[in-house]
């Protein structure tokens, strides 16, 4: 049973779900935290840009049967991508593994559009191709 109300959230609904003020409770009771923000792009997009809480696994790794970083397994997750496209074909290869996950809608475009951070892989001011 997913901890989200609907296949894909806005960057509102995405904000709000891996900030700490969407909690969830696991099938033994835990309560382990909040949902990850997962960017399916690959490695050159994410250096030049992405939500400074975000980890990282290419579609194209994911795609080989990559396994989740550490910080994703067992937690609910938003996928994105840079407009939508490729973090949909994510969300259809992470739900058939049995991983509860949701496509943010516009990617990280409109997330940036939205005025949300937006950092390098140097903790700089990032941006989006």
């Amino acid at each position: 049973m997913s901890v989200f109300a609907q296949p894909r959230l806005t960057v509102a609904e995405a904000r709000r779900c891996t900030t700490g003020a969407f909690p969830h409770v696991d099938n033994a009771g835990r309560l382990p935290g909040t949902a990850v923000l997962l960017d399916v792009r690959e490695p050159h997009e994410w250096a030049g840009g992405h939500a400074p809480d975000a980890v990282a696994l290419s579609l194209s790794a994911l795609a080989v049967g990559a396994p989740l970083p550490a910080a994703a397994k067992g937690r609910p997750l938003v996928v994105v991508c840079r407009s939508g496209h490729r973090s949909r074909t994510a969300v259809r290869l992470l739900t058939a593994r049995g991983v509860d996950a949701v496509d943010l809608i516009g990617g990280m475009r409109a997330w940036a559009t939205a005025g949300l951070p937006v950092v390098d892989v140097h903790g700089e001011h990032g941006s989006i191709a």
